[in-house]
């Protein structure tokens, strides 16, 4: 099916957005859509919430999961945001499991969760995974809905490879270059992963995203891997012909096609 008659068949593509505070979900979201503007909100009677008129208790309401962001740069999106799971946030856990099962279960595959990225951050003050992380992948079931793990903050471990290389004698400038590939290794075989593998209902895959609070700052592994978890060919095309930040993804799924 053409692309352009698939969004007028389907719409937009959503997605769940999961992680815990300061896990830089919003800046993840400002690189997909190519801005730095905020989203506008809607409620989920359609109606726009006026950002402007907020009294500090509806401002709360912002948070709904129900509520969908949409970034005027890219309107082809449809974000539903969750505040994560602090300890004892028992209820929010219950009531992202809720939009989940309810959004899998959806007749019109408009109104369905097409995928969810669940944001990790690797700085150091939140390295290791919490007891939220472990209730979402043992408890909550995603049904056909692909799990996308986005290890934010990736750049914090280059800063621990370049301290280690520095204590081993190297000088800044090789510690520097030696940093990131150094980084990644031990990623590969540290308990990040190991973690990912022994779990009950384990993600799709994962993807490690370094330095997105740059203007700069490339998002292409995100795509590349949303889209290669799509195994619907519908909604697979769906989001890659919306997502604008990555021509060569249109390029090499249209060949494939």
């Amino acid at each position: 099916m053409d692309p352009s008659k698939i969004r007028e068949k389907i719409g937009r593509f959503r997605i769940l957005i999961v992680g815990r505070a300061n896990a830089g979900k919003t800046t993840i979201l400002h690189r997909v859509c190519n801005t730095r503007d905020d989203p506008e909100i809607y409620n989920s009677a359609g109606e726009k919430i006026d950002l402007a008129v907020l009294t500090p208790s509806r401002e709360r309401g912002l948070h709904n999961i129900e509520n969908e962001m949409v970034f005027k740069s890219n309107p082809g999106f449809i974000f539903h945001d969750s505040c994560g799971f602090e300890p004892g946030g028992e209820s929010e856990f219950e009531k992202v499991k809720a939009f989940i099962t309810d959004r899998s279960k959806e007749t019109k595959i408009t109104n369905r969760l097409h995928v969810i990225w669940y944001c990790i951050p690797m700085d150091e003050a939140s390295r290791s995974f919490t007891q939220g992380e472990n209730k979402f992948f043992s408890q909550c079931d995603t049904g056909s809905i692909p799990v996308i793990v986005l290890f934010t903050k990736f750049d914090a471990l280059y800063d621990v490879a370049y301290a280690k290389l520095r204590k081993e004698g190297r000088s800044r400038k090789d510690a520097k270059e030696l940093a990131p590939k150094q980084a990644k290794e031990s990623f590969a075989n540290g308990s990040q992963l190991k973690f990912l593998k022994d779990l009950r209902r384990p993600p799709k895959c994962h993807v490690c995203l370094p330095h997105m609070n740059k203007d700069d700052a490339d998002c292409s592994a995100l795509i590349e891997r949303t889209a290669g978890a799509l195994d619907d060919e519908v909604l697979n095309r769906l989001f890659v012909s919306n997502q604008q930040t990555n021509l060569e993804i249109c390029m090499k799924y249209a060949i494939q096609r």
